[in-house]
Protein backbone atom coordinates (compact mmCIF):
# COMPACT_ATOMS: atom_id res chain seq x y z
CA UNK A 1 0.00 0.00 0.00
CA UNK A 2 0.95 3.66 -0.61
CA UNK A 3 0.78 5.57 3.07
CA UNK A 4 1.43 8.99 3.72
CA UNK A 5 2.34 9.70 7.39
CA UNK A 6 2.19 13.00 8.39
CA UNK A 7 3.93 13.81 11.71
CA UNK A 8 6.51 16.69 12.69
CA UNK A 9 8.10 14.76 14.94
CA UNK A 10 10.97 13.83 12.64
CA UNK A 11 12.43 10.64 14.65
CA UNK A 12 8.97 9.03 15.27
CA UNK A 13 8.38 9.66 11.89
CA UNK A 14 11.58 8.29 10.24
CA UNK A 15 11.19 5.36 12.48
CA UNK A 16 7.76 4.71 11.93
CA UNK A 17 8.42 5.13 7.90
CA UNK A 18 11.12 2.15 8.06
CA UNK A 19 9.22 -0.23 9.86
CA UNK A 20 6.39 0.73 7.48
CA UNK A 21 8.32 -0.06 4.53
CA UNK A 22 9.96 -3.20 6.11
CA UNK A 23 5.80 -4.37 5.74
CA UNK A 24 5.98 -4.01 2.11
CA UNK A 25 4.66 -0.45 2.01
CA UNK A 26 5.44 2.60 -0.14
CA UNK A 27 5.52 5.65 2.55
CA UNK A 28 5.73 9.30 2.03
CA UNK A 29 6.49 11.89 5.18
CA UNK A 30 5.17 15.19 5.85
CA UNK A 31 6.13 17.45 8.16
CA UNK A 32 3.00 19.71 8.73
CA UNK A 33 -0.70 19.76 8.34
CA UNK A 34 -0.34 21.96 5.08
CA UNK A 35 2.24 19.72 3.72
CA UNK A 36 -0.10 16.44 4.21
CA UNK A 37 -2.68 18.40 2.37
CA UNK A 38 -0.66 19.30 -0.43
CA UNK A 39 0.76 15.97 -0.52
CA UNK A 40 -2.84 14.38 -0.91
CA UNK A 41 -3.69 16.87 -3.85
CA UNK A 42 -0.16 15.81 -5.87
CA UNK A 43 -0.15 11.94 -5.02
CA UNK A 44 -2.62 9.54 -4.66
CA UNK A 45 -2.30 7.60 -1.20
CA UNK A 46 -4.28 4.32 0.52
CA UNK A 47 -4.49 5.40 3.62
CA UNK A 48 -3.22 8.26 5.98
CA UNK A 49 -1.71 8.19 8.95
CA UNK A 50 -2.18 11.73 11.12
CA UNK A 51 -0.70 12.86 14.64
CA UNK A 52 -3.68 15.05 16.13
CA UNK A 53 -1.07 17.63 17.07
CA UNK A 54 0.62 19.49 14.28
CA UNK A 55 2.30 23.07 13.49
CA UNK A 56 0.28 25.81 10.96
CA UNK A 57 -3.05 22.51 10.26
CA UNK A 58 -3.57 20.26 12.78
CA UNK A 59 -5.27 16.78 12.53
CA UNK A 60 -8.98 17.32 13.39
CA UNK A 61 -8.64 20.46 10.92
CA UNK A 62 -6.77 18.40 8.06
CA UNK A 63 -9.42 15.46 8.23
CA UNK A 64 -12.47 18.14 8.13
CA UNK A 65 -10.48 19.94 4.90
CA UNK A 66 -10.28 16.24 3.55
CA UNK A 67 -13.94 15.18 4.34
CA UNK A 68 -15.32 18.44 3.17
CA UNK A 69 -13.88 18.49 -0.30
CA UNK A 70 -15.19 14.86 -0.84
CA UNK A 71 -12.00 13.05 0.35
CA UNK A 72 -12.86 9.41 2.30
CA UNK A 73 -9.48 7.57 2.31
CA UNK A 74 -8.94 5.80 5.37
CA UNK A 75 -7.38 8.73 7.92
CA UNK A 76 -5.98 6.63 10.90
CA UNK A 77 -4.85 9.52 14.20
CA UNK A 78 -1.96 9.33 16.08
CA UNK A 79 -2.79 10.46 19.77
CA UNK A 80 -0.21 10.83 22.86
CA UNK A 81 -1.68 9.27 25.63
CA UNK A 82 -4.07 11.34 28.05
CA UNK A 83 -4.98 13.31 24.77
CA UNK A 84 -8.84 12.16 25.04
CA UNK A 85 -10.02 15.58 23.78
CA UNK A 86 -7.77 15.31 20.67
CA UNK A 87 -8.93 12.30 20.03
CA UNK A 88 -12.52 13.30 19.91
CA UNK A 89 -12.19 16.47 18.04
CA UNK A 90 -10.08 13.89 14.90
CA UNK A 91 -12.78 11.66 15.12
CA UNK A 92 -15.54 13.87 15.22
CA UNK A 93 -13.50 15.78 12.69
CA UNK A 94 -13.92 12.37 10.28
CA UNK A 95 -10.86 10.42 11.45
CA UNK A 96 -11.79 6.15 10.75
CA UNK A 97 -9.52 5.13 13.61
CA UNK A 98 -6.92 6.49 16.45
CA UNK A 99 -4.08 5.10 17.84
CA UNK A 100 -1.82 6.03 21.01
CA UNK A 101 1.61 6.55 20.47
CA UNK A 102 3.74 4.45 20.34
CA UNK A 103 2.26 1.72 18.65
CA UNK A 104 3.61 -1.29 16.90
CA UNK A 105 4.03 -0.73 12.89
CA UNK A 106 2.43 -3.77 12.70
CA UNK A 107 -0.75 -3.01 14.52
CA UNK A 108 -0.93 0.00 12.44
CA UNK A 109 -0.46 -2.29 9.51
CA UNK A 110 -3.42 -4.36 10.77
CA UNK A 111 -5.44 -1.44 11.67
CA UNK A 112 -5.01 0.06 7.90
CA UNK A 113 -6.13 -3.36 6.36
CA UNK A 114 -9.12 -3.02 8.35
CA UNK A 115 -10.16 0.44 7.43
CA UNK A 116 -9.84 -0.84 3.88
CA UNK A 117 -11.50 -4.10 4.08
CA UNK A 118 -14.34 -1.65 5.64
CA UNK A 119 -14.41 0.41 2.55
CA UNK A 120 -14.92 -2.81 0.53
CA UNK A 121 -11.86 -2.92 -1.64
CA UNK A 122 -8.50 -4.80 -0.47
CA UNK A 123 -5.31 -5.63 -2.29
CA UNK A 124 -4.30 -9.53 -2.74
CA UNK A 125 -1.26 -11.57 -2.81
CA UNK A 126 -2.73 -13.18 -6.15
CA UNK A 127 -1.85 -9.18 -7.97
CA UNK A 128 -5.76 -8.50 -7.77
CA UNK A 129 -7.84 -5.30 -6.48
CA UNK A 130 -11.31 -5.37 -5.53
CA UNK A 131 -14.05 -2.62 -5.03
CA UNK A 132 -17.37 -3.84 -4.60
CA UNK A 133 -18.70 -6.33 -7.30
CA UNK A 134 -15.06 -5.39 -9.06
CA UNK A 135 -12.14 -7.13 -9.57
CA UNK A 136 -8.95 -6.59 -11.81
CA UNK A 137 -5.48 -8.14 -12.02
CA UNK A 138 -3.02 -5.39 -13.42
CA UNK A 139 -0.75 -8.48 -13.90
CA UNK A 140 -3.05 -10.43 -16.19
CA UNK A 141 -4.80 -7.19 -17.76
CA UNK A 142 -8.04 -8.36 -16.38
CA UNK A 143 -11.64 -7.48 -15.00
CA UNK A 144 -14.62 -8.76 -14.04
CA UNK A 145 -17.68 -7.48 -12.63
CA UNK A 146 -19.33 -10.17 -10.49
CA UNK A 147 -18.69 -13.57 -12.27
CA UNK A 148 -18.92 -11.47 -15.85
CA UNK A 149 -15.48 -10.42 -17.89
CA UNK A 150 -15.06 -7.28 -19.07
CA UNK A 151 -13.23 -6.30 -22.12
CA UNK A 152 -11.94 -3.70 -21.81
CA UNK A 153 -9.26 -1.32 -23.99
CA UNK A 154 -5.95 -0.16 -22.36
CA UNK A 155 -7.00 3.11 -21.38
CA UNK A 156 -10.38 1.66 -19.97
CA UNK A 157 -8.53 -0.59 -17.78
CA UNK A 158 -5.85 1.63 -16.28
CA UNK A 159 -8.62 4.00 -15.31
CA UNK A 160 -10.53 1.20 -14.03
CA UNK A 161 -7.85 0.22 -11.65
CA UNK A 162 -6.98 3.46 -10.82
CA UNK A 163 -10.54 4.10 -9.74
CA UNK A 164 -10.64 0.75 -7.74
CA UNK A 165 -7.24 1.70 -5.96
CA UNK A 166 -8.73 4.34 -4.73
CA UNK A 167 -12.79 3.63 -3.93
CA UNK A 168 -15.01 5.54 -2.31
CA UNK A 169 -12.47 8.74 -2.61
CA UNK A 170 -12.95 11.13 -5.53
CA UNK A 171 -10.37 11.83 -8.54
CA UNK A 172 -9.99 14.70 -10.37
CA UNK A 173 -9.72 15.02 -13.78
CA UNK A 174 -6.16 16.18 -13.41
CA UNK A 175 -5.32 13.00 -11.18
CA UNK A 176 -6.35 10.90 -13.98
CA UNK A 177 -5.28 12.60 -16.53
CA UNK A 178 -1.29 12.62 -14.57
CA UNK A 179 -1.99 8.41 -13.47
CA UNK A 180 -3.39 7.36 -16.49
CA UNK A 181 -2.33 9.33 -19.61
CA UNK A 182 0.74 10.70 -17.95
CA UNK A 183 0.12 14.07 -18.80
CA UNK A 184 0.92 17.16 -16.21
CA UNK A 185 -1.01 19.35 -18.05
CA UNK A 186 -4.86 19.35 -18.81
CA UNK A 187 -5.27 19.14 -22.70
CA UNK A 188 -8.58 21.26 -24.80
CA UNK A 189 -10.29 17.82 -25.08
CA UNK A 190 -12.69 16.26 -22.60
CA UNK A 191 -10.42 12.92 -22.78
CA UNK A 192 -11.66 11.70 -19.42
CA UNK A 193 -15.18 12.40 -20.03
CA UNK A 194 -14.74 10.08 -22.43
CA UNK A 195 -13.32 7.13 -21.28
CA UNK A 196 -15.05 7.46 -18.26
CA UNK A 197 -18.78 7.21 -20.40
CA UNK A 198 -17.09 4.26 -22.16
CA UNK A 199 -16.01 2.46 -19.02
CA UNK A 200 -19.28 3.22 -17.67
CA UNK A 201 -21.56 1.35 -21.08
CA UNK A 202 -19.11 -1.30 -20.39
CA UNK A 203 -19.55 -1.79 -16.32
CA UNK A 204 -23.58 -1.67 -16.50
CA UNK A 205 -23.78 -3.61 -20.52
CA UNK A 206 -25.61 -6.12 -18.09
CA UNK A 207 -28.18 -4.10 -16.41
CA UNK A 208 -25.87 -3.67 -13.59
CA UNK A 209 -26.69 -0.52 -11.62
CA UNK A 210 -23.65 2.56 -12.37
CA UNK A 211 -20.78 1.78 -10.14
CA UNK A 212 -19.58 5.79 -10.67
CA UNK A 213 -20.25 8.52 -9.06
CA UNK A 214 -19.96 12.00 -11.08
CA UNK A 215 -19.61 14.93 -8.57
CA UNK A 216 -19.62 18.36 -10.59
CA UNK A 217 -16.21 20.57 -10.46
CA UNK A 218 -14.92 17.50 -8.87
CA UNK A 219 -14.28 14.52 -10.49
CA UNK A 220 -15.27 10.71 -10.25
CA UNK A 221 -15.75 8.10 -7.94
CA UNK A 222 -16.46 4.30 -7.80
CA UNK A 223 -18.83 3.63 -5.07
CA UNK A 224 -18.06 0.66 -3.11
Amino acid sequence: MKLLIVEDDTQYADALSAELEALDHRVTVAGDGQAGLIAIERDQFDAVILDCMLPQVNGATMVRHLRENGQTLPVLMLSALGRSAEKIDGLEAGADDYVVKPTPASEIDARIKALLRARGWTTGEADTLRAGDILVSPGQHRAWRGERSLDLAKLEFKLLCEMVRHAGSYLTRAMLLERVWGYDFEPATNIVDVQVRSLRRKLTADGSEDPIITKRGIGYMLRV
